[in-house]
């Protein structure tokens, strides 16, 4: 019988997570990863609005960034359970940097839109393999789950920070410097990732049976949904995800028309990021009980400071609402860590890459939906709208939470090693 007070012990600190050997050089390079692709993101954004001056043009660039991730996700998940992630995270990294380079070309040569959403639908789909690998990674390099966990929120806090800074320096940089600026960044990011793999991961074989040929490919994924949709925690962590990221989105994908041409854009679309970064600060230094306890709770509290944006509030009254209601995204990371641990290691892969197109898909469709509702209603009106929906969905799944069941997955994943062998 697993021991709960193992469980419930005070966090590892984060000076803890970075002393694990081999994680500085990966988290550091994936930081400045993080880094150049959202400056590039807006980046692409931007150029668009100015073309077109269309929330929904806008929005459309950031869906078209994420839908073809829900392509590559689910058809690459077989592949990283086939391939040693190591030569995965290198080939996807080297092709992706590829990429860039591509669009930049194309944004110079003031290429035609439909240029630059076909070359960022290459590069995003490839992202997905690179995702799942990652994931895989940070599970060999952490055998203690306590420092896993608290790892995931070091990872996620370097996210959300890079992204904020990227948000906020990003329309500057087109403005100032041009695009090539954040384009260039996220190609030296990519190459720079590429070789800090290549040079300090190990190369691990995979694990578990794999089927052969076209058939067995189609035969494993299928099973991994199969896994995924019957799976008593594994199916509501998705469920809550996707209702989330319904609300998470819109503000994102509508930051830029709200604000129009002034700096304000860059620090709208930061805020709610820059509040994800407290609450992350936050979340984490609690037990991971506590965490996950906290899941749906948190997940209702958050998209309630969004439904004041349809009020047309000053834009330092608005950021600070965005800013709440990013600090309360924070139960995302304990979320993802232990639908992490509690997936089977031989289908880390593929059920990872589902998981990631189920939320990217619906954080895709956000901003189609955000962009389309601010065409008819106003892109004030349209943030309101899906923070109204994405409570009235957490609201729903909270009323047949299972509880017990989550307690006792979270029980098991994050016992001590020794506990788990036996």
């Amino acid at each position: 019988m697993l021991v709960t007070k193992d469980v419930s012990s005070a966090a590892p600190s984060f000076v803890d997570v970075l002393r694990v050997p081999k994680y500085l050089p990966i988290f550091l390079v994936q930081a400045l990863s993080f880094w150049g692709d959202n400056i590039a993101r807006i980046t692409i954004a931007a150029i668009v609005f100015q073309r077109t001056q269309s929330p929904l043009a806008t929005a459309t660039t950031l869906a078209v960034s994420l839908l073809p991730t829900v392509l590559g996700r689910s058809l690459l998940g077989p592949v990283v359970d086939r391939f040693p992630y190591k030569w995965v995270l290198v080939w996807s990294h080297l092709l992706r940097a590829a990429c860039v380079a591509g669009l930049l070309v194309l944004v110079l040569a003031e290429a035609k839109l439909l240029a630059i959403f076909a070359v960022l639908f290459v590069l995003e789909a490839i992202g997905g393999a690179a995702s799942a690998s990652h994931m895989i990674l940070m599970t060999d390099l952490f055998p203690d789950r306590r420092l896993y966990a608290r790892a995931i929120g070091l990872n996620a806090l370097s996210e959300q920070t890079n992204q904020a800074v990227g948000f906020a320096v990003g329309g500057a940089l087109v403005a100032w410097l041009g695009p090539e600026v954040g384009l260039t960044a996220d190609f030296v990011s990519f190459v720079l990732a590429a070789v800090t793999i290549l040079v300090v991961v190990e190369l691990r074989p995979v694990s578990g049976e794999r089927g052969r040929g076209v058939g067995g490919f189609v035969r494993d994924l299928h099973r991994a949904i199969g896994d995924m949709a019957h799976h008593p925690v594994l199916a509501r962590f998705i469920l809550l995800s996707v209702a989330a990221c319904v609300g998470i989105a819109a503000p994102e994908a509508l930051a830029i028309p709200i604000a129009g041409k002034t700096w304000w854009a860059g620090i709208l679309m930061a805020a709610p990021v820059a509040g994800a970064v407290l609450g992350i600060i936050l979340i984490t230094r609690r037990d991971v009980v506590w965490q996950n306890s906290s899941l749906i709770p948190l997940a209702m509290l958050m998209p309630l400071p969004l439904l004041a944006t349809t009020f047309h509030l000053p834009f330092a009254v608005l950021a600070v609402l965005w800013f709440v209601s990013g600090t309360l995204q924070a139960f995302m990371v304990p979320l993802q860590a232990t639908f992490t641990l509690v997936t089977p290691e031989a289908l880390r892969g593929r059920i990872f890459s589902l998981a990631g197109a189920a939320s990217v898909g619906a954080a895709a469709g956000s901003y189609l939906g955000a962009g389309w509702l601010a065409t008819h209603t106003g892109p004030e009106a349209a943030v309101t709208v899906c923070a109204g929906l994405c409570l009235i969905l957490v609201a729903l799944l909270g009323l047949r939470w299972p509880d017990v069941v989550v307690r006792e997955a979270v029980d098991a994943a994050y016992a001590p090693p020794a506990a788990r062998a036996a």
